[in-house]
């Protein structure tokens, strides 16, 4: 089982940032952890979040003013002694590329879910979620933009389909339904596969770790595959979805799979997604 020892947090300038530090930091003393912890935000979320009279020219430029305001949250959520928190600045102008560079040296990134409510900054944060889970082979953690969440998940859904991808995704999630009371495998494909006596699976693999999961198998097409994985946990009371990302070709523009952009635009609880 990989052990987390360190955690990258995106912090950008809309208020779900502050509950984003008050979870990662929880989360990092419970794993004796190091966080760091990056300001990232487009022009209109600096715009967006400034308060009613504040002066224009309060700070000579405005991402200054944003970067000083998720500070002062870091600050609000450095209440154990026992967590360290890294401030990591950035200068240059490429924020996908400067956050995936700092990402190579940690074993978990924290992101936040894009806000429909912010806006123009909420687009934006959707921009860079989308890109940087394309760009970067690393696990990450996503909040939802709304609720408050328990950092020990005992209640894990994980989504399922025999790819390399799947795999990938359930051993870089090994800690957390290790930990959990109760583990469901959600198998969704559009066909059912040809068994055979003997042969691995995906049970036989989670009790390999004294993981005793539930499956459960459902005949779902591709474009429902992201409802089925929110629908399923809803019906457990999960808190916790664990669920590959599919890349797609580069040639054009940076996408995800489309069961990861729907699943990503309407979860309602944390999402650990991987390649």
């Amino acid at each position: 089982m990989k052990t987390i020892r360190s955690v990258l947090l995106h912090v950008d300038a809309t208020p779900s940032s502050a509950a984003r530090l008050e979870f990662v930091r929880a989360f990092a003393l419970r794993h004796r952890a190091e966080l760091s912890a990056m300001f990232v935000a487009g022009p209109s979320q600096v715009r967006a979040q400034k308060a009613p009279g504040e002066r224009p020219g309060a700070l000579h430029q405005p991402m200054e003013w944003a970067a000083d305001r998720a500070r002062s949250w870091l600050a609000g959520a450095r209440v154990e002694e026992d967590t360290q928190i890294r401030w990591l600045e950035s200068s240059s102008a490429d924020t996908v590329q400067t956050f995936c560079q700092q990402a190579l040296y940690a074993d978990l990134l924290m992101l936040g879910q894009h806000d429909p409510s912010a806006g123009a900054a909420g687009g934006e944060l959707a921009g860079f979620l989308k890109a940087v889970l394309v760009a970067i082979d690393k696990p990450a953690l996503i909040l939802p933009y709304a609720g408050k969440f328990e950092t020990h998940s005992r209640n894990v859904v994980i989504g399922w389909n025999a790819t390399p991808e799947a795999a990938r995704a359930i051993s870089a999630a090994l800690p957390w339904p290790r930990s959990a009371d109760r583990v469901h495998v959600l198998e969704a494909v559009d066909e059912p596969e040809q068994r055979h006596a003997g042969e691995l699976d995906i049970v036989h693999y989670q009790r390999l770790y004294a993981i005793v999961p539930e499956l459960h198998r459902h005949r779902v097409p591709v474009s429902d595959v992201g409802a089925a994985l929110l629908s399923s946990s809803r019906e457990v009371g999960a808190d916790l979805l664990v669920m590959a990302c599919y890349r797609h070709s580069r040639l054009r523009e940076l996408m995800l799979g489309g069961a990861s952009r729907s699943l990503l635009r309407t979860m309602t609880l944390p999402v650990l997604i991987a390649h």
